[in-house]
């Protein structure tokens, strides 16, 4: 299952979800971001940093209003950072919005993480390992068994505070309860479902869910009275969200033979697993987060919640008004619960390209010699050869390189400009010339660096020009003939508003005009000479038409007499 998913038709294709994903979980395939899901941690980087909205992570909303509808004892996890997300002046109101959202018991995960502080004293002092890694983040967790597991060896094998909050949870509230963890982790969602405890955790909503739902219903938290969790929690388990808090309870009042170190930051979490497992540092106990700030800056939290260190302030605030916890048996933990977790290899064997295969994709990325290579960083990748590497693997689209395309983005402008046939150069609003292209030179015969900077006056009538810029639309398609550079040109004037500049666009048709003369004056010479044929022949066929005339009357006139003769003669017969 896909638990964080990139909606195309919101997707611009800015790849800054790409190059936000520092462990490049998210790949380009058809200009397309996609989701990679086997080697994703899922650190809620990409969801915070996609401007457009496009990166939704699976919601488990609908999921808890039906529990809530069908009469089920639904139960609240609240994780101890949820002071610092919610706009409240008192704890307790928390629990009056829950419990008007349908919420049967709320609890503080702050008592699974009392639970997992006493595991963890308990795990250090049986086991002697020479490195000691929390676990508490599931984030963190995948990152060694995905990219580290060399160092799974270190890694405490005990639930996270969510896990072992819940099974205490199910114990005494019962088998059939439905259990809600609410919190600022997006990782929990896919936590929950491990196949080791998957029904454990029921549901997991975010607090950005959660403050959603508030919304929907019209709650507005800070006009709430107080209401009392159904059980205190302590001041350790409620600072578990603070760095370092998590392993300065490890060893209490003891002195550690361990150096304690707290490592929140997805590279700060590599670094320090890399140091680690090439043996450059020893004796550590390591408290890993893979958010900044730990939980107080999950991925999860309220779009219009306070800043960091604001939320950070309310919490340590929250934590210092608390005590300590006097009786362990107060956690409900007991012999039947299996608290323990294991953990796996997880690592993908990758393809590795070859030096001819790197070499080949570098030069499609026009990097043809070891200058080319800028590692400039843009692409999302530290250099062009993990870049290429990434191409390999068919999770990296090679044009996604900025110089790369700039260089032929800039190459192919320079060869409409320098080679276009067509006259193009460029004004700014007070008409002097920017660019000039080889064409307009030849044609106005003059320099280009001669011009530019000086007004297009100085060449030509700048009237048109003046009127695109006080109207700011454009003029296109207008013939004019320059009689003193001996050329009909037709003028085109873009008007560019974003750059208050004018682009114009000139092709000369001066051949097309002479044609078009020398077609007229043939015209003319065939429509005379058409004339000249129908006037003769007119003539010709009056002057037939006269004689024809004239041979008629003659033949009349003879035949007439000839007729005369002959009834002459009859008469003298009878």
């Amino acid at each position: 299952m896909d638990y964080v998913n990139i909606t195309k038709a919101n997707c611009k294709n800015c790849y800054k979800c790409f190059r936000n994903c520092l462990l490049k979980s998210i790949k380009i395939k058809n200009e397309q971001a996609e989701m990679v899901s086997k080697t994703c941690i899922y650190c809620g980087q990409c969801l915070t940093s996609c401007p457009q909205g496009a990166i939704n992570y699976e919601s488990d909303l609908k999921l808890v209003k039906d529990a809530i509808k069908s009469g089920k004892k639904v139960i609240a996890s609240l994780a101890p950072s949820f002071m610092g997300s919610f706009e409240i002046f008192d704890a307790g109101q928390i629990v009056t919005a829950l419990k008007r959202l349908g919420f049967a018991n709320i609890e503080e995960t702050a008592m699974g993480a009392e639970i997992v502080s006493k595991l963890y004293r308990e795990y250090v002092k049986k086991e002697k390992k020479d490195n000691i890694i929390t676990t508490c983040c599931p984030s963190a967790n995948l990152l060694v068994e995905n990219y580290y597991p060399s160092l799974i060896e270190y890694m405490i094998p005990i639930v996270s505070p969510m896990i072992a909050h819940g099974k205490t949870l199910k114990k005494i509230y019962g088998g059939d309860s439905f259990l809600v963890f609410i919190g600022p982790c997006i990782s929990k969602k896919i936590e929950a479902k491990d196949f080791q405890h998957d029904t454990t955790i029921d549901a997991v909503l975010t607090y950005e869910e959660l403050a959603a739902w508030f919304e929907e219903e019209n709650i507005d938290l800070k006009s709430l009275k107080s209401d009392d969790f159904d059980r205190d929690s302590y001041k350790c388990g409620s600072g578990f969200p603070l760095t370092g808090n998590i392993i300065e309870n490890i060893f209490e009042e003891e002195i550690s033979p361990y150096e304690l170190i707290s490592v929140n930051g997805i590279n700060e979490c590599r670094e320090i697993l890399e140091c680690i497992e090439k043996g450059e540092l020893n004796s550590v106990c390591i408290e890993i987060n893979i958010c900044k700030g730990g939980c107080i800056g999950g991925p999860g939290t309220a779009k219009d919640s306070n800043s960091f260190y604001i939320r950070e302030k309310r919490v340590k605030d929250y934590v210092r008004n608390k005590v300590k916890i006097s009786d362990t048996r107060d956690l409900y933990i007991s012999d039947e619960m299996n608290l323990n977790k294991l953990f796996f290899n997880k690592r993908i064997k990758k393809d590795l390209a070859g030096p001819e295969e790197i070499e080949s994709i570098l030069r499609k990325m026009g990097k043809y010699k070891k200058e080319d290579e800028l590692n400039c960083g843009s692409c999302g990748y530290d250099t062009c050869r993990e870049k290429a590497q990434a191409v390999f693997e068919g999770k990296a689209d090679q044009n996604v390189c900025l110089p790369y395309m700039r260089n032929k983005s800039e190459s192919l402008t320079n060869i409409i400009f320098e080679y276009s046939p067509n006259l193009i150069f460029v004004l700014n609003d007070e008409l002097n010339v920017l660019e000039f292209n080889p064409s307009a030179e030849r044609v106005f015969k003059v320099n280009a660096d001669y011009i530019k900077g000086k007004p297009i006056s100085m060449l030509i009538d700048s009237s048109d020009f003046a009127e695109v810029i006080r109207n700011k639309g454009n003029k296109l398609a207008k013939k004019i003939v320059y009689s003193g550079y001996d050329v009909v040109l037709l003028q085109s004037v873009l008007y560019l508003s974003d750059q208050n500049l004018l682009l114009v666009i000139m092709t000369d048709i001066t051949m097309e005009e002479k044609q078009k003369e020398e077609l007229n004056k043939v015209k003319e010479n065939a429509v005379k000479a058409a004339q000249n044929v129908i006037d003769k022949q007119m003539r010709v066929a009056q002057e037939i038409a006269s004689l024809l005339g004239e041979t008629t009357a003659e033949t009349k006139s003879t035949l007439t007499k000839l007729k005369m003769i002959a009834l002459a003669e009859d008469g003298d017969l009878r």
